[in-house]
């Protein structure tokens, strides 16, 4: 009885203690469409994963991208020149952001469906780095892409990423309008 009244009291206070802080900070979809078949928790988990790897586009944190893709993670869209696994997006990131240390990823767009989230994304931000042979002038950037992920055990198991590149590097200065 003693055991029970302590697990009891524990998990009120548990249950008083305020969310952690990387739930709170995630980005938040402008539209979040979910199939309503699929089991609560595997939604959740699913929207979790996305919502993790979003913000890790958002902020650069790369524990995000981490603790969204799954150790066995496959870009089935890889550029030339980047790394397969976990490892090809965090230089991404950091490569990007060394162009565009400013740079923001809003989702405008978040879609479940089966083993699937299907990303709509936004990036912004001013092009102060270097990228492609460019020195940037602060000019703005500004482009779309879609991702879609495969989600497997509530981590991110594959991605296909498909970006506005020709608006991209127009922004860039690579390509002339």
């Amino acid at each position: 009885m003693a055991v029970r009244r302590m697990l009891v009291s524990l998990a009120l206070v548990l249950a008083a203690v305020p969310a952690t802080h990387a739930a709170e900070t995630l980005v938040k979809p402008g539209q979040l469409i979910v199939d309503k078949s699929l089991p609560k928790a595997t939604r959740d988990a699913m929207v979790q994963a996305a919502l993790r790897y979003d913000t890790f586009w958002n902020t650069g944190d790369e524990s995000l991208a981490r603790a969204a893709l799954a150790p066995d993670f496959h870009d089935n869209t890889l550029p030339p020149g980047r790394a397969q696994g976990v490892e090809g997006p965090l230089a991404a990131s950091k490569m990007f952001r060394g162009a565009v240390p400013d740079l923001t990823c809003d989702v405008d767009q978040l879609i479940v469906s089966g083993d699937r989230v299907v990303a709509l994304l936004h990036f912004k931000g001013h092009f102060t780095g270097e990228a492609h042979g460019k020195k940037g002038t602060g000019q703005p950037i500004d482009f779309i892409a879609t991702d879609i992920y495969r989600v497997a055990n509530g981590r991110i198991a594959e991605d296909w990423h498909l970006e506005d590149n020709l608006t991209l590097l127009k922004q860039l200065g690579v390509i002339q309008p």
